[in-house]
């Protein structure tokens, strides 16, 4: 229950309002403001539904795939490094000789005025040896492709809770405002009651007042009630994908008892599937890689190739015999860049440093994993707890509100006791729907905090 330390109501019915203000208040549910969701059209959906349609249409979703596809096309670029390499050209040449005499000696001659020349080239060349270098950059682009995919898989959490979180602030929306059109339907008959009485004289015209000031109290929570709503309604519209005028109506959620474990459990549950714990041992593992890379950079290389030639010293671009020669190559080549032995130094040891820097983000990682599991697990806990302890508080609030009731007609209790009465009784339904949704939502909060949502 919330208790407002100041009443904004300037009123001459000042004091007998306050139990009204109470109730205004706790039926304007916290955090309402901090949803996002989406629908169309009055559809009534169910939370699996929901989050069916934020699955299927999101476009975060959508991006994260194409990082992946993005990674997969990296991945397959490295592997194509291991292939042959070959061209192949064919080029045409003419040369023009003005001064074409040589005198050597006692010897010279001339040459020609002009000479043609067509050059075509064909050459393939295999890397057989590199350090290990390709291989290695195709297992670390490997492991960088599986990084994309957990992030996508952490997309899909993050938008199936938000869809959660937004399903369940409508329907705790939704639900205040039932109670608000129970509680204005009550007080229409109490007004009508007190109309009757004070025409017999049984009651003062403040107790009239008092009834009517305490229905447009409540008529005022409906409208914001009504105007968070409209908020929460199309926001989840968007997230859904649904018409942007959809009008969602959500069915009585029921919320079955869930047998919880020991927070340990699920901190260890959480160690092993949170999407942050795998990707930190992948990237591990391409820290290791990349020292690796760097240490093969050291090491020699081997590269085998053949090349063709047509060389042709004719005008006419096709073969004539005795016009053309055509020699062929093949070879090793070996070669290596021994200065490495001393430049790369510096880069093993930055790799090394990035390799420690994963190792020390692994442990932040898991001390912040624990904390928030404990923090999820300890709300489920409570809001089960604040179930509990609310539903007896109805059942005191009924028995009080019959009790109350009866003095009234009998006239041994005023309308403002009355008034309080029903005030509290309202309160006590509400704070129990809010807390049935709030344990739902602490619950789906405390899977996302052990990585097994959609799991």
């Amino acid at each position: 229950m919330i208790t407002p330390t100041n009443n904004p109501l300037n009123h001459p019915f000042k004091k007998m309002v306050k139990p009204v203000y109470r109730f205004a208040i706790a039926i304007l549910v916290p955090g309402l403001m901090l949803s996002s969701t989406a629908s169309a059209q009055d559809r009534t959906l169910t939370l699996d539904e929901a989050i069916k349609l934020g699955i299927q249409n999101s476009k975060v979703l959508k991006l994260s795939q194409s990082k992946i596809d993005q990674a997969v096309s990296k991945y397959n670029q490295a592997k194509d490094e291991v292939l042959p390499t070959g061209s192949v050209s064919y080029g045409y040449n003419r040369a023009e000789i003005p001064a074409n005499h040589l005198a050597l000696g006692k010897t010279s001659f001339n040459l020609p005025s002009s000479a043609d020349a067509y050059l075509g080239i064909v050459s393939l060349k295999e890397t057989i040896y590199a350090g290990g270098k390709l291989k290695l950059a195709q297992q670390s682009t490997d492991l960088l492709t599986k990084v994309s995919k957990l992030d996508a898989d952490k997309d899909k959490d993050q938008i199936t809770y938000d869809v959660v979180n937004s399903f369940y602030n409508l329907y705790k929306v939704l639900q205040s405002k039932k109670v608000v059109e129970q509680n204005l339907k009550s007080i229409d008959d109490q007004i009508h009651q007190s109309q009757r009485f004070y025409e017999q004289g049984l009651v003062t015209k403040n107790d009239v007042l008092r009834f009517q000031l305490q229905r447009s109290n409540v008529e005022l929570n409906g409208i914001d009630l009504e105007a968070n709503r409209k908020i929460i309604n199309y926001d989840l519209n968007i997230l859904l994908g649904l018409p942007e005028t959809t009008q969602i109506n959500i069915d009585q959620i029921r919320e079955t008892d869930r047998q919880i474990g020991s927070v340990s459990s699920y901190i260890d549950t959480a160690l092993i599937n949170r999407q942050e714990v795998q990707q930190l041992v992948l990237q591990s593992k391409v820290a290791d890689y990349n020292i690796k890379s760097i240490h093969a950079n050291q090491l020699p290389t081997l590269a085998a190739s053949a090349g063709g030639y047509y060389v042709d010293v004719s005008a006419n671009p096709f073969p004539q015999n005795g016009k053309y020669i055509t020699p062929l190559t093949v070879g090793l080549t070996f070669s290596w860049n021994f200065s490495s032995l001393w430049t790369n130094k510096n880069k093993v040891t930055e790799a090394k440093i990035e390799r420690e820097q994963v190792s020390i983000n692994q442990g932040i990682t898991a001390d912040n994993i624990r904390k928030d599991v404990n923090r999820s697990y300890e709300s489920y806990i409570e809001a089960i707890d604040k179930i509990k302890l609310l539903q007896t508080s109805i059942d005191q609030a009924g028995e009080n509100d019959k009790i109350l009731q009866s003095k009234y007609k009998s006239s041994t209790a005023t309308a403002t006791d009355k008034a309080d009465a029903e005030t509290l009784l309202y309160q006590a339904q509400i704070n129990l729907e809010l807390a049935k949704a709030d344990a739902g939502l602490a619950y789906y909060t405390l899977l996302k905090s052990t990585g097994k949502l959609n799991k």
